[in-house]
């Protein structure tokens, strides 16, 4: 045979070159293979399809996690209408809010308006009230955690409930809010000229209580309390409006037993040209 000749089908009488392959014979084994004779082949290793880790030859397809409702009540109550679901969630949040609201009332937090004119200028009242200079009544936040967890400082202005006096001296009574001027077991006394002296229980002298928030003209219209003096019983605090002249208060009914003490005013928070700490 010489040249190429056309390949044609096979022939069982036909001879192939000896340099053709037996496409009928396996391939030899690869000598780096491993030890393997004809016809042994190694085996491919279990797949486990919970592992990260799989042969060359691929990977499973991974199968995708069911996806988890975002709906608590759904999860919960798998048997209720979406409508049933979603009047149930807000009658929830609507209750929870309330809850909020009225945790933080008792506890933390309370509003109150000013009514009077015994605070000014600190803390306005809406005109035409008697002594009032505000446009409308300050809103102001009385912190009540704050007298949980400590005593109030002289100076403060308190939210309280007045002695059952008050109502009888000043024609009503309930929620004031005035200044801490004595502590317990002190001795307050005004003198002939609307200052404030105060002497400790341990003390024999009397220091002036340095008061800017009051004016000279304010003093000068306090005449009817000149030159008296009041002791501050155990557990009392005595207090005082900035307005003396308009102010009914410690000086007529006596001291505010600790526990008549609802908060501290830190916040106004209405109207708006008054907001401030």
């Amino acid at each position: 045979m010489s040249g190429w000749e056309p390949w044609g089908p096979p022939n069982e009488e036909d001879e192939r070159p000896a340099e053709q392959p037996d496409w009928t014979q396996p391939s030899p084994p690869d000598p780096d293979a491993g030890n393997y004779g004809w016809g042994d082949y190694p085996e491919w290793p279990a797949v486990d399809p919970s592992s990260s880790e799989y042969p060359e030859y691929g990977q499973p397809t991974p199968v995708p996690e069911r996806r988890r409702s975002h709906d608590p009540l759904g999860r919960l109550f798998p048997g209720l209408s979406r409508n049933t679901r979603v009047f149930i969630d807000w009658v929830l949040t609507i209750a929870g809010a309330i809850f909020i609201v009225v945790g933080l009332k008792f506890y933390v937090v309370n509003p109150y308006r000013i009514p009077s004119s015994s605070m000014e200028p600190y803390l306005h009242c809406a005109r035409p009230g008697t002594g009032c200079i505000g446009d409308s009544s300050d809103r102001v936040l009385a912190c009540r955690i704050c007298l949980t967890f400590s005593d109030p400082s002289r100076q403060d202005v308190i939210v309280f409930n007045t002695p059952k006096k008050a109502a009888t001296v000043c024609g009503e009574g309930g929620t004031f809010v005035k200044r801490l001027i004595g502590l317990p077991d002190e001795t307050v006394k005004e003198d002939l000229k609307g200052f404030i002296w105060i002497r400790g229980p341990n003390s024999k002298h009397f220091f002036k209580l340095n008061e800017p928030y009051i004016s000279a003209h304010t003093r000068e219209l306090d005449t009817g309390h000149y030159g008296q003096r009041w002791k501050v019983p155990a557990g009392e605090y005595f207090m005082m409006g900035d307005n003396r002249s308009e102010s009914c208060d410690s000086r007529q009914w006596g001291s505010v037993p600790r526990d008549n003490l609802i908060g501290t005013v830190f916040f106004v928070y209405w109207p708006p040209d008054r907001i401030s700490f």
